[in-house]
């Protein structure tokens, strides 16, 4: 029934066409193409043109239903997208042939899968450029949220031998065998729960993520912000475990916003710290060590540093405890707690810890696999979409962008 529905146009149109590169392509013959669909094969007969000066052929109808160059209809690539997304290559050919009837070679479910993901990737980026170029201006959300945050972290994922050569790794041997992805989770939060904790938003969190330099991350992340409405809420906040380049994207793309250091981060700091002056702190090291952590949830970064250096260290030792001074000193301004809390605001980015496990970890990291960075990338970006999805459903409606006055 598909076959004799989609027979009714048989593609022609006229002698002549534009073959897309400013020239004409003519007629030359109806010719058959054999698409996979979610009912199964169809075979369609099409016109078929050839452009003279281009060398090339090309049907018409294959472009308006979506085909073009594609041997998968689009609804069958969205659902081995989905499928690709959510598990490994072999077990999403199962899927589709247990759930959907639908046979596909695994390889031809790892190419699809991993070319509808780059094209959603590039999509991205040029849509990124297009909002910071301000050539696209996203409307602000409606209702607008009181509070936005950006939680930013990296992870690394096991690569090809090829992708880490020259690198420099923390195994023994002192090879690199893994890439770090850069991942963004945007989210709202409106209201704190009984106990006066915040509360994130349900359906609130986009994601977004890419193995590109952190410049070029920053970019993606300024452009998520302004089509978040990063430009028109009262609070915008930015969650991160410490890293420098955390806070240089914090602070050239969102100079206005609210920096806080991830408080369970600083706190394995803090027992990092305790380790360090343990032979100098002996059995009073638990009492010294709470001391301090109650020093940190009242953001009293000069106490921390007081009672530290208290103790008189010389040679390696003190360059180890300045060295662990440093990350306190150099983030106390992102760590006044008590301050942060009294605001009502989140002190910990476990959106982000959990978006590296859940969307990157779960299917990136799985026991013995190895990925090139185009195709780690790849199915990045469709599971950053599918993690987006509730977001993208409540809040991507028609309209809700316009083209630069």
């Amino acid at each position: 029934m598909l076959e004799q529905l989609l027979a009714a146009d048989p593609g022609y149109r006229g002698p002549r066409v534009p073959c897309g590169q400013g020239h004409e392509a003519e007629f030359v013959s109806y010719r058959d193409k054999v698409t996979d669909t979610v009912l199964g094969p169809v075979t369609l007969t099409r016109a078929w043109y050839h452009c003279e000066q281009c060398r090339h052929g090309l049907a018409p109808r294959d472009a308006e239903l979506g085909v073009a160059g594609a041997s998968m209809s689009p609804g069958l690539a969205a659902m081995n997208d989905r499928a690709a997304a959510a598990g490994p290559f072999a077990r999403a050919a199962g899927l589709l042939a247990d759930l959907a009837g639908v046979q596909l070679t695994v390889k031809r479910v790892e190419r699809s899968a991993e070319a509808s993901g780059a094209a959603r990737a590039a999509a991205d980026r040029d849509r990124a450029a297009a909002i910071t170029a301000r050539k696209l201006v996203p409307l602000p959300p409606s209702p607008l949220p009181d509070k936005l945050y950006a939680a930013i972290d990296g992870t690394g994922v096991p690569v090809t031998s090829k992708e880490t050569a020259g690198r420099a790794g923390k195994g023994e041997d002192g090879r690199a065998r893994t890439r770090e992805v850069k991942l963004a989770v945007f989210f709202t939060q409106d209201k704190l729960d009984k106990n006066g904790y915040p509360v994130r938003d349900r359906d609130s969190s986009s994601y977004l993520a890419t193995f590109e330099p952190a410049h070029v991350f920053a970019d993606l992340v300024e452009a998520e912000g302004i089509r978040r409405g990063a430009g028109h809420v009262r609070q915008l906040t930015i969650l991160g475990d410490g890293a420098a380049w955390i806070w240089n994207i914090a602070t050239t793309k969102f100079p206005e916003a609210t920096q806080i250091v991830d408080l369970y981060h600083a706190r394995e700091h803090l027992h990092d710290l305790a380790r360090t002056l343990e032979f100098m702190l002996g059995d009073h090291k638990q009492d010294w060590l709470a001391a301090r952590l109650d020093d940190l949830d009242y953001g009293d970064i000069d106490g921390i540093c007081a009672a530290a250096r208290a103790y008189p260290l010389v040679g390696v030792k003190k360059t180890e405890l300045d060295t662990a001074l440093g990350y306190f000193e150099n983030n106390a301004p992102r760590m006044r707690y008590k301050w942060f809390r009294s605001r009502g605001l989140f002190v910990g980015s476990g959106a982000v810890e959990a978006g590296c496990k859940a969307v990157i970890g779960q299917r990136l990291k799985m026991s013995g696999m190895r990925w090139t960075i185009a195709g780690a990338d790849a199915i990045t970006a469709l599971r950053c979409r599918e993690a987006s999805s509730q977001w993208e459903a409540a809040c991507g409606a028609p309209h809700n962008q316009t083209g630069a006055a």
